[in-house]
């Protein structure tokens, strides 16, 4: 076996420092988070339970945990189908040149350039301007919107762009209308990548802390709850916390992941069964 060569070496010695810098505050926030009950925010630990877990669970709990978890849940529920719905229909119509089509690409592009804060901020006032109610379900979500959707229609354009029209124009050969094709044929196909998408939506809008941040109205989602808590909280209950909330985001992940096996599997079964019966 042929011997590595030194920059092999630093190369990895350099990846191991930036998966060190990449995961290493989640690790010690998840250590931290298991202190007994006289536990502080640094180490040394003083001990290990699971007393700040259960303390979130209680009454006394500082803020409103489980409220603003509720509200991120839905919220990042609401743009995740949006967005999967838009970017197809975004993917759908990108795919022929039309007027103006350049121009409107760049200025959906355009939104992920702009700071965050200044979104949300003009985003506010157009509604408190206009006499709407500044709410997380409605300039929240607007302002979110501007967030997941850029980045679900690259991915649809890249999705589209690789397509292979042949099999539309076999369904329609068939008699199939346009909606049967959509529906039995394009869609089945771009299914992973419509789970791509919607992960992109849920994961960005649930942990989004800028775009909210003067959307929001009255009630915080969970990210803004857990940065009020950064004030006022002086125990590993906020690291317990951000532990719990990290476990829920790999759970989600985790899911999405299993969702998109699963539709690979029966792709390929359905496939696989289409060509033992023309056998």
């Amino acid at each position: 076996m042929e011997p590595r060569s030194r920059s092999f070496y630093v190369l990895s010695a350099f990846f191991a420092l930036f998966l060190l810098f990449l995961y290493g505050p989640t690790i010690t926030i998840a250590i931290l988070s298991f202190q007994g009950p006289g536990g502080g925010l640094t180490f040394p630990m003083r001990g290990t339970s699971l007393h700040w877990f259960r303390d979130l669970f209680e009454q006394q709990a500082v803020g409103d945990i489980w409220g603003s978890f509720r509200r991120s849940f839905a919220l990042g529920l609401m743009v995740m189908v949006t967005t999967v719905v838009l970017s197809v229909i975004g993917g759908l119509a990108f795919r022929k040149k039309f007027r103006g089509s350049s121009l409107l690409f760049y200025l959906i592009i355009t939104s992920l350039v702009i700071p965050s804060i200044l979104v949300s901020l003009g985003v506010g006032l157009i509604f408190s301007q206009s006499g709407l109610n500044v709410h997380w379900s409605t300039s929240g979500f607007g302002s979110q919107l501007t967030w997941t959707l850029p980045f679900g229609l690259l991915i649809m354009f890249a999705v589209f762009n690789r397509f292979d029209k042949s099999y539309e124009e076999a369904a329609r050969d068939l008699g199939a209308t346009s909606w049967q094709t959509l529906r039995h044929v394009v869609l089945p196909i771009i299914a992973p990548s419509l789970i791509g998408v919607a992960l992109f939506g849920f994961t960005l809008s649930y942990d989004e802390f800028a775009r909210t941040l003067l959307t929001s109205g009255s009630y915080n989602t969970l990210p803004l709850e857990i940065f009020g808590m950064t004030t006022n909280v002086t125990t590993p209950v906020l690291y317990a916390l951000g532990t719990l909330t990290t476990v829920f985001s790999l759970v989600i992940i985790a899911l999405f992941l299993c969702l998109a096996l699963w539709s690979a599997r029966r792709r390929a079964r359905a496939g696989s069964d289409a060509g033992k019966g023309m056998l």
